[in-house]
């Protein structure tokens, strides 16, 4: 992998994609995908990584367990299934300066997807954490994460962007990140 393709934090922006209530109970893995997304949410705040949020017209607010995280964070309503394809999002993104765009959320072959190819046609590198993605169905999530990373995205793991996003052990940073790390590998237990 080359270097300039690791998740530093100072260039990052996590954008959590339309994982709302109307969608969630038919999701493949849906509470390994909420826990690892707050994880991601949680980590972000802690080291000040800039926050983008969508939901998809008519599909209900974003769940609670991440609504109660993303206290602050505004969400951008959309009808297209690319958050790319909303001027409002578009704007947030470029004031927020960053170059590097963690995406995360529902559904993969959809507005996760075309999110993702759009953000990369226009320059931005992709992270996609492939266990906090997903869709109805696995072939769907399964198919749209492959198709993502030939398009140019980095795969990676909700774990691993956190400790790419840490850099070093033995800080205050570290030791309140640890916390996050530890309360979602009991809830995985």
């Amino acid at each position: 992998m080359n270097s300039e393709w690791r998740a530093r934090r100072e260039d990052c922006v996590l954008l959590v994609i339309d994982v709302q209530d109307r969608l969630i109970d038919t999701i493949v893995q849906n509470k390994e995908l909420i826990r690892n997304i707050r994880a991601l949410i949680k980590t972000a705040i802690a080291l000040d990584v800039s926050i983008l949020a969508t939901e998809q017209e008519k599909l209900g607010g974003t769940v609670s367990e991440l609504e109660q995280v993303l206290s602050g964070v505004p969400k951008v309503r959309k009808l297209a299934f690319s958050g790319c394809g909303v001027p409002e999002f578009v704007s947030n993104l470029k004031k927020s300066e960053k170059k590097t765009v963690v995406a995360c959320g529902t559904e993969a072959h959809v507005c996760v997807l075309q999110t993702t190819l759009d953000l990369i046609q226009s320059g931005y590198k992709v992270v996609i954490p492939v266990d906090a993605i997903s869709s109805h169905a696995a072939q769907d999530r399964d198919t749209a994460i492959r198709r993502m990373i030939e398009a140019g995205a980095v795969a990676s793991t909700t774990e691993t962007l956190i400790y790419e996003w840490l850099e070093k052990a033995g800080t205050d940073e570290f030791r309140k990140v640890l916390e996050i790390v530890k309360e979602r590998r009991e809830v995985n237990a």
